[in-house]
């Protein structure tokens, strides 16, 4: 049951992986590849895992859905601090700290919502 109206997680999630996306480059032109594989993965995924939660097909699936993009999110987190404490890595903006930490707070509402209905 896709519903293709406006949505404000699946946008949010989205426009993450694409700055994602452009962190990640900036990591491998310092040839650390593996902190960019990890980072490219969890902060693609969180976004995945919701456009596949709009296809789920029982309200269980798409709380496990939201729960796997959740504990992504939670992924990504723990490597953009990495980053920002280390001094082998380009400092992550904070625009990204700052929506990670959103979508955080989105995606604990909606599985926390989800539950109760």
């Amino acid at each position: 049951m896709r519903n293709d109206k406006d949505n404000l997680i699946v946008n949010l999630s989205f426009e993450f992986a694409l700055k994602i996306i452009a962190y990640v480059e900036e990591i491998r032109k310092t040839n650390r590849f593996e902190m960019a594989s990890q980072i490219f993965r969890s902060g693609t995924s969180i976004g995945a895992n919701i456009r596949e939660a709009q296809n789920a097909e029982s309200k269980a699936d798409f709380i496990h859905k939201f729960k796997i993009a959740a504990k992504e999110a939670d992924e990504v987190q723990y490597w953009l601090n990495l980053c920002k404490e280390s001094e082998f890595y380009p400092n992550p903006s904070e625009e990204l700290h700052k929506e990670i930490q959103s979508i955080n707070l989105i995606l604990s509402k909606i599985i926390s919502s989800s539950k109760k209905t």
